[in-house]
């Protein structure tokens, strides 16, 4: 396997890994795999920090053991140069769906991939699947 596609494939771990309700719930956890710089568009247009997402996560729609997963589909990624990837895909929630780009950087002289930018995009009800609702809520997916 190729370097790139290491470190796509540890972008894409990440990216599952902050859907996982436990991880959603831990500060620690969810803290270890957002940059320090961190910064999210939501889907409603709302702009997330780092500590305003780590405030947030548990509480988020996707969070929490007895509430509606995001569902992800078609993900992709593409290393945009040393330490860089951009990660694509799709995600359903509780019926909305929304498109999804995250940015994950790995520093120099460090191991651990991290979420430095995500932005969600509601996809209207009609566009390309029947009857969807409502824009998909925020969080990093």
């Amino acid at each position: 396997m190729s370097q790139e596609s290491e470190d796509v494939n540890a972008a894409i771990a990440g990216e599952l890994r902050l859907m996982d309700p436990a991880v959603r719930a831990s500060r620690s956890l969810a803290g270890a795999l957002l940059d320090p710089e961190f910064v999210e568009v939501g889907a409603s247009g709302r702009r997330w920090t780092y500590e305003e997402m780590l405030s947030a996560l548990p509480g988020l729609d996707g969070g929490g053991a007895d509430r509606p997963r995001h569902e992800p589909s078609d993900m992709a990624g593409e290393v945009l140069g040393p330490g860089l990837v951009h990660l694509t895909y799709e995600t359903v929630l509780d019926g909305a769906r929304a498109r999804r780009s995250s940015l994950w950087r790995r520093r120099a002289g460090e191991t651990a991939w991290r979420m430095y930018y995500h932005q969600a995009t509601p996809v209207p009800a009609g566009a390309g699947s029947p009857d969807r609702t409502p824009p998909a809520p925020d969080g990093p997916a």
